[in-house]
């Protein structure tokens, strides 16, 4: 079984990339808002895949950014029950 320490690691990495993902979500919806250069959608999508979704499926409803369409408003939470039931096997495996 892994140590606490190694549990610790992997929290800090889904803060930390959650973190990333609900600024991106945010500083995307002042973009379009102030029609500015926008944050590619496969960006937004890449940091919810690598651990952000989270901060993504946050950051998608508190700023109501991206709701509407259903590569976000299915992906997001898709890809956040994939993980949790991944870490889930992986975690009562070990």
């Amino acid at each position: 079984m892994p140590s606490v320490s190694t549990y610790g690691i992997i929290l800090a990495y889904i803060v930390i990339t959650s973190v990333i993902t609900f600024t991106c979500f945010g500083v995307d919806k002042w973009k379009a808002a102030n029609h500015k250069w926008r944050i590619k959608e496969a960006t937004l999508i890449g940091l919810c895949l690598i651990g952000g979704s989270p901060g993504g499926l946050t950051g998608m409803y508190l700023f109501r950014h991206k709701t509407r369409k259903p590569l976000f408003c299915i992906g997001i939470p898709l890809i956040l029950i994939i993980q949790v039931v991944c870490a889930v096997i992986l975690y009562t495996s070990l």
